[in-house]
């Protein structure tokens, strides 16, 4: 019988892990969730220097290994400047433009730990003061933060305790849909850590002894380029990324099927362990689609750029409008799902 998982819980795992702020270098909070899950799940993890966790399942060969990887680290900003008319300037964390952000509620995360809430707006928003304001650029000299308090100076900005470098988090605005669709910003990655999680509590609820040994890295730097280029052991033979499927014009990738990635900005993914996991899905009924994402990099990428000798591969579910409004379906949580727990238990090939 075809392995069906339930997703019920996988959505309220995406709505819990959107909801916890966590752009790149903000990371604690969110790991710390992660970790404490795992832990009720009866799972070994350990959190490397960079502050990512890795979590292992002993497998039957402890000489060849698999790692998976997926990440918590999200887009968002920092505080560039302290304007004189008590609004900030940003700085963007990862790789997305302003004008996806515009009209968008924040967090701005203060040194001392204290949370102020803003909007992030055009300087030139009012119509009736600004004859051009749909012309307007949208970008670091136009944007700024109105925060939600009785400021307009500077001054009595920092009284607030608010400072160059504070983290600014974005809304997710998430939502679960009766028909099966997640709306939420930060389903890049957070998607893909939900589904991660709940493979690894099937495999422990189940007692299944996978045939390699198996680490779960939640990476925490991926947005910035770098989360899974380390810490992998050198028993590691497979190592696959999952992550977002990217949707557009020119794109297979869809809401309701898993992405396996051929291609991405970085080059071809290897193509041996890119048809062994085509060959799981058509012998298992998982409905897929092959895909090549031009302007896009994975932990997966960065670790081969990082010099390991390991086979990489990258599959995600599909998501609409990535590092904007983001959207899936239940459907491509359960094919991405589905692919994942029979490639884990599958015989690692002779490519």
């Amino acid at each position: 019988m075809t392995y069906q998982p339930d997703t019920t819980e996988t959505k309220k795992l995406i709505q819990q892990l959107v909801s916890i702020p966590s752009p790149s270098g903000y990371t604690k909070q969110v790991i710390s969730f992660v970790e404490e899950l795992l832990q009720e799940y009866g799972v070994e993890t350990k959190r490397n220097r960079k502050g990512g966790l890795i979590a292992t399942l002993p497998g039957k060969n402890e000489k060849e290994h698999r790692m998976l990887t997926a990440h918590v680290d999200t887009l968002g900003a920092m505080v560039k400047e302290v304007k004189s008319n008590g609004r900030l300037r940003l700085d963007l964390i990862g790789g997305y433009n302003f004008h996806s952000i515009e009209g968008e509620y924040c967090k701005i995360h203060t040194a001392s730990g204290n949370i102020i809430t803003g909007t992030i707006l055009m300087h030139q928003t009012s119509v009736h003061v600004y004859k051009d304001a749909g012309k307007a650029e949208r970008n670091q000299v136009n944007m700024e933060v109105r925060i939600d308090a009785k400021v307009k100076t500077a001054d009595e900005v920092r009284e607030l305790g608010i400072e160059v470098g504070d983290f600014v988090s974005l809304d997710p605005r998430v939502e679960i849909c009766d028909n099966g669709f997640i709306k939420s910003r930060h389903l890049d990655d957070k998607a893909s850590v939900a589904i991660l999680l709940q493979l690894i509590k099937q495999m422990k609820n189940e007692n299944i002894i996978l045939p390699y040994t198996t680490h779960f890295l939640i990476s925490n730097n991926e947005e910035i380029g770098y989360g899974g280029n380390s810490n992998i052991p050198p028993e590691t033979i497979e190592y696959l990324a999952v992550d977002m499927g990217a949707m557009g014009d020119g794109q297979s990738t869809d809401e309701y099927t898993v992405s396996i990635c051929a291609k991405d900005a970085s080059g071809p993914y290897h193509y041996g362990l890119r048809n062994h996991l085509v060959d799981l899905a058509n012998k298992n009924d998982i409905e897929y689609k092959l895909d090549i994402y031009p302007y896009y990099g994975s932990d997966a990428s960065a670790a081969i750029r990082a010099g390991h000798d390991i086979i990489h591969g990258l599959i995600g579910p599909g998501i609409d409008s990535s590092h904007a409004f983001e959207r899936t379906h239940e459907d491509s949580l359960r094919n991405t799902l589905q692919l994942l727990y029979h490639y884990v238990q599958s015989e690692i090939q002779s490519y």
